[in-house]
């Protein structure tokens, strides 16, 4: 049993069928012996990337978040100070915010993070991806 957190692209990927989350991955997701977290930092990251055009194929997504969290059993995960504090004390050069926050929250909640993204093993989580 693992617990995992989405990366925000990974995410996106589950949920609109994109062929760029491998199978391992998705079978992961669906294994049911896993729990699998979504942010509140995808939420905002989706949120502020289809804001002002960049992400059209987050969109669906944008308009349906928290029914397809609870559609697939997904639990959502909110921020916490602690988790705050450890994303801007992270080391390293990294500045995407809503990674280094995602990788926060899978250090402080001892996750392992579901990415394509080996930055964000560069800060420290824990990560899966299965090509």
């Amino acid at each position: 049993m693992t617990d995992y957190l989405f990366d925000t692209h990974a995410l996106v990927w589950w949920w609109t069928g994109d062929k760029a989350l491998p199978g391992a991955v998705s079978r992961e997701i669906s294994d049911e012996s896993n729990t699998v977290y979504v942010s509140a930092v995808s939420a905002w990251e989706i949120a502020t990337k289809c804001r002002i055009g960049k992400w059209q194929a987050a969109v669906p997504v944008f308009e349906n978040f928290e029914e397809l969290a609870g559609a697939d059993g997904f639990i959502e995960l909110s921020v916490s100070v602690a988790h705050g504090l450890l994303a801007g004390s992270l080391p390293g050069e990294h500045r995407d915010r809503f990674d280094r926050m995602i990788a926060a929250q899978a250090i402080h909640d001892e996750m392992v993070v579901i990415t394509r993204d080996p930055a964000l093993a560069g800060l420290g989580c824990a990560t899966f991806w299965s090509e």
